[in-house]
C-alpha cells in the first residue's frame, strides 16, 4: 500500500529530488506579492523536513506544514536511504521515516524490524525523527521510540496540523535531549577531573615526627582544584623534616601538571638523600626536559628541619622567604621576650636567593641554616598570597603587609589550620574578590 506522504504544492526539483511540473501563475495582488517577499526571506530558523519513504509522490494528504509561527515547513523527499543521505544537510531539522522501508544491506526484517531506523540514526545523530508505521502496529511505534525516535505517527491519521505539531515537538525534544547529554557529559567529566587533581594533591609524610602540618590551596583557574603552584612535606628515616613549595609560571591544566612532576620528583629525590644545591640542580634538568617550551620556569622554596626541631636549612630558587614566627626565642639579639606575648612573626634571610629553575644554567643554590628555636611556627607560600591588592587602588599586599597580617592573626590566638583560613580570607578580601594567582600555604608547627 503507498504511503501518503505531505508535500507542498510547489518544490523545488532541487529539494524533492524528482522534475516539476509547471502550473499557470496565480494572478497577484499588492497583498499576495507583500506575503510572498516575506516569504522568500527564508528565516534561518525554518524549520525542514526530510520525508525517507519509498513512494513520496502517491496521494499527498497534506497541502501545507506551519511552523509555531505560522512559516511554511520546507520540505525534502528521498525514495531510499542513498538518497536520503544525500539530501541530509546541516540545515534539516526532523526526519519523517517509513519504518516500512527495506532494511539497509543484509538486515531483514526477521532480523531486526527496526534496522531502517537504527541506520538513520547512526547517519543523523544530531537531528529529530519521527517513525512513520500502520495504526494497528503501535508496538512498532512505542519500540522505535525506546530505540532513539522522538515519536511516532500513524500512516493512516496523518494530516498537515498534526504532522507539523509534531515535527515542532520532535525538533525540541531533541534539542532538550541533545542539551541534557551534554551537561550529564559536562558533569561527568568535571567529577573525573576532580577525582583525578584530588589524588594529585599530596599527603604528607611526617609519620615519626612531632611537627603538626596544615595547609592551604587555592588555583587561579576557574572551577579548577589543581593550579601551578605545589608542595610538600617528608620525613627521611634520620628524623630530618624537608618541606618545599614551588610555582610555576602560569596558570593553565599545563602548568598544573608541570607542578605536579616537580612535586613528585621532588619527593623521590629527598627520599633517595638529596638536599640543597644538589637536588635543585636535578630538579632544574627535570624541569628543562619537561617544561613545554623555554620560556617556562618555576620558583621553588625548600626547607630541611634538623631532627630536634631547632635548626633549619633553607634553599630559594627566586621564591619568597618562608615567615617563621618564634616561641621562646626573641627577634634580635639583646631583645628580651615578655611572658605573654604572641609569637614575633618576620621572615626568614633571603639574601641568598638563587634564580628561578629554569632560567640560567648551571645556576647555583646556596643552603643557609637559620635558628629556629624551641617553639616555632614556619610559613612557606606562594608569591599569589602577596599579590592581591589592598582595595581598589594599584597598592598590592607584598611580604612586609603579609607579616603584619600574621601577626595581627597570631595576636588573636590563631594556629595551624584557623590562622592559615583566617589569613587567605582576609587577602582574598583586601583584594576585593577572588585572587587572580594560585595561592599555596603550608604551616609547619613545632
Amino acid at each position: 500500500m503507498p504511503v501518503p506522504v505531505p508535500r507542498p504544492r510547489a518544490i523545488p526539483a532541487a529539494e524533492c529530488g524528482q522534475a516539476r511540473t509547471e502550473s499557470p501563475p496565480a494572478p497577484q495582488t499588492a497583498l499576495t506579492q507583500s506575503a510572498r517577499n516575506k516569504t522568500n526571506k527564508t528565516p534561518s530558523d525554518t524549520l525542514t523536513l526530510l520525508v525517507i519513504e519509498d513512494d513520496p509522490t502517491a496521494s499527498p494528504i497534506v497541502p501545507e506544514l506551519l511552523d509555531a509561527a505560522g512559516r511554511p515547513i520546507r520540505l525534502r523527499t528521498a525514495r531510499n536511504l542513498t538518497e536520503a543521505e544525500r539530501l541530509l544537510t546541516d540545515d534539516v531539522h526532523c526526519i519523517l521515516l517509513d519504518l516500512a522501508l527495506p532494511a539497509p544491506g543484509r538486515a531483514t526484517a526477521q532480523d531486526d524490524e527496526l534496522a531502517v531506523l537504527r541506520h538513520v540514526l547512526r547517519i543523523a545523530p544530531r537531528h529529530a525523527v519521527l517513525a512513520l508505521t500502520a495504526s494497528g502496529d503501535a508496538e512498532r511505534g512505542t519500540e522505535a521510540v525506546r530505540v532513539g525516535a522522538q515519536d511516532y505517527l500513524f500512516r493512516e491519521e496523518l494530516d498537515g496540523r498534526l504532522l507539523s505539531r509534531a515535527i515542532r515537538y520532535a525538533v525540541e525534544r531533541k534539542r532538550s535531549d541533545t542539551a541534557e547529554r551534554r551537561l550529564t557529559e559536562s558533569r561527568l567529566r568535571a567529577q573525573e577531573n576532580a577525582r583525578l587533581e584530588r589524588g594529585l594533591l599530596p599527603n604528607p609524610l611526617l609519620d615519626g615526627s612531632s611537627l603538626r602540618f596544615a595547609a592551604q590551596y587555592r588555583p587561579g583557574r576557574s572551577r579548577a582544584l589543581l593550579g601551578g603552584d605545589f608542595y610538600d612535606t617528608v620525613r627521611t628515616p634520620d628524623g630530618t623534616v624537608h618541606a618545599m613549595i614551588g610555582d610555576v609560571c602560569g596558570h593553565g591544566p599545563d602548568e598544573a601538571a608541570l607542578g605536579v612532576e616537580l612535586r613528585i620528583a621532588w619527593r623521590a629525590l629527598t627520599l633517595a638523600g638529596l638536599c640543597g644545591d644538589e637536588l635543585l640542580s636535578t630538579l632544574q634538568q627535570v624541569l628543562e626536559h619537561e617544561r613545554a617550551n623555554d620560556e617556562i620556569f618555576a620558583t621553588l622554596c625548600t626547607v630541611d628541619i634538623a631532627a630536634d626541631g631547632r635548626r633549619a636549612g633553607l634553599c630559594l630558587a627566586g621564591h619568597p622567604a618562608p615567615l617563621v614566627a618564634r616561641r621562646g626565642l626573641p627577634r634580635s639579639p639583646g631583645l628580651a621576650r615578655t611572658a605573654g606575648a604572641p609569637p614575633l612573626a618576620e621572615l626568614l634571610p633571603h639574601d641568598n636567593n638563587g634564580p628561578a629553575l629554569g632560567l640560567l644554567p648551571n645556576a647555583r643554590w646556596p643552603r643557609t641554616q637559620v635558628e629556629l628555636g624551641p617553639a616555632w611556627s614556619l610559613m612557606l607560600y606562594t608569591d599569589g598570597l602577596i599579590e592581591g591588592h589592598i582595595g581598589e587602588g594599584r597598592e598590592r599586599l607584598g611580604q612586609d603587609g603579609m607579616v603584619q597580617l600574621v601577626r595581627r592573626r597570631l595576636a588573636e590566638g590563631l594556629t595551624g589550620e584557623e590562622l592559615l583560613r583566617a589569613t587567605v580570607s582576609e587577602v582574598r578580601d583586601l583584594n576585593g574578590g577572588e585572587l587572580a594567582d594560585d595561592v599555596a600555604v603550608v604551616l609547619l608547627d613545632r
